[in-house]
């Protein structure tokens, strides 16, 4: 190993142990306990092959603790972990984004949608867009703003993200569920390392096999490519990748960064040089370590957190 190298891995290897310690006393200091459960629909998911946990997409809630002030309702945001459509990173995509959402300021709600191979697509994207449309509905109880409803997303759960805040609709004034009455449009949309573009410079016939199966229905594929799908009516996106990354390129990202620029939406874009894929808030790397700074002065600047007094 070069002295170089050297000198870089005790580096990261100290500016890790510091990041950790302090993660660590941040939730030390403010522990979170994992919050109530809610189905998405009590009666049963649409197109659901059994009556397991499995069948059972739902949100789990993480409400931010009271700032001791007579505040308004606050920002919300909806976390999907990755998993590759698969599995779920529900710890270190799920739990611990929202104890950092809390920190914040902001109420979490993390998801859990259905997976293959029990189920491929719609299911995944019909939960995450029932999500936005259960918080929105719900913001009242959770004490939420419903123009401040947020969606972040890792990986699959990126790419999930990125579907549903691409393809959003206004919602149905005449569904009998009032939850359908709501658009399904996140206010703002944050995306780690999200698959957010299957060009195939990039992409393979087997990306996303997991989501839209071996044998898509004619246009699937095109529909699930959320770089072609960018109006001036996608919100904001905050979008952060790596170069390092071997499972979905940062290429990805940057595509779907230029639709967003072509069609006038705000966004801003991070892509580092160091970081393997799935580094979450990046604690363990010395490059990664403050990524999370970055997207809560974002937020700021956009007024989904307040500034500091």
């Amino acid at each position: 190993m070069s002295s170089r190298a050297h000198l870089r891995a005790a580096i990261a290897l100290l500016c890790g142990c510091l990041s950790t310690h302090a993660a660590n006393a941040q939730r030390s200091s403010a522990p979170i306990p994992h919050g109530p459960i809610v189905l998405l629909w009590p009666d049963g998911a649409p197109g659901a092959v059994g009556a397991t946990d499995a069948d059972k997409p739902h949100l789990e809630v993480f409400e931010a603790a009271p700032s001791g002030k007579s505040d308004g309702p606050r920002t919300s945001v909806i976390v999907c972990p990755g998993g590759g459509y698969t599995g779920l990173a529900y710890d270190k995509e799920g739990t611990r984004i929202a104890e950092w959402l809390n920190l914040q300021g902001v109420t979490a709600f993390v998801l859990t949608y259905r997976l293959s191979p029990r189920y491929h697509y719609p299911a995944p994207i019909l939960d995450g867009e029932r999500a936005v449309r259960f918080v929105r509905s719900h913001a009242a109880d959770y004490n939420v703003a419903p123009d401040r409803v947020g969606m972040w997303g890792f990986s699959a759960g990126g790419h999930l993200t990125g579907v549903v805040a691409t393809l959003f609709d206004n919602g149905n004034p005449s569904a009998k569920d009032p939850v359908d009455r709501v658009s399904d449009r996140p206010d703002f949309a944050i995306s780690s390392y999200g698959r957010l573009s299957l060009d195939p410079s990039f992409s393979t016939p087997e990306t996303l096999r997991s989501l839209i199966g071996d044998n898509p229905a004619p246009g699937v594929r095109d529909l699930m490519s959320p770089d072609k799908h960018v109006t001036a009516r996608t919100p904001p996106f905050f979008l952060f990748s790596t170069t390092d990354d071997q499972t979905v390129p940062s290429l990805c990202s940057v595509l779907f960064y230029a639709e967003l620029k072509r069609k006038g939406v705000d966004s801003e874009l991070h892509v580092f040089e160091e970081g393997p894929h799935g580094a979450a808030l990046g604690e363990k790397y010395l490059e990664l370590a403050n990524w999370p700074v970055l997207l809560s002065t974002w937020m700021r600047l956009h007024g989904w957190i307040p500034m500091p007094k």
